[in-house]
C-alpha cells in the first residue's frame, strides 16, 4: 500500500470526507478565520510598504555622466 492510499483510507480522511458532505456548498463562507488571515496579510503589506518608502527616502543617488569614447 502506498503512502497516498494509506492517507486516503485512514479514519481521519473519512471523517473529513463525511464532514465535507454535510456542508451545504451554498452556505459555506470564509468566516472569521478567512477575515483574520486577510487582515494580517493586509497589515503585513502595509508595514512592508512603509518600510520600503523609508528606505527609498534615504537613497541619495546621482548618476555619473557617461565617459566619452
Amino acid at each position: 500500500m502506498s503512502a497516498t492510499q494509506a492517507l486516503l483510507t485512514s479514519p481521519r480522511a473519512t471523517e473529513l470526507a463525511t464532514l465535507a458532505k454535510e456542508l451545504d456548498e451554498n452556505k459555506v463562507t470564509p468566516g472569521v478565520l478567512g477575515f483574520l488571515v486577510f487582515a494580517v496579510m493586509g497589515l503585513a503589506v502595509w508595514f512592508l510598504m512603509k518600510s520600503l518608502s523609508r528606505r527609498m527616502a534615504k537613497v541619495d543617488f546621482e548618476e555619473e555622466p557617461e565617459a566619452d569614447k
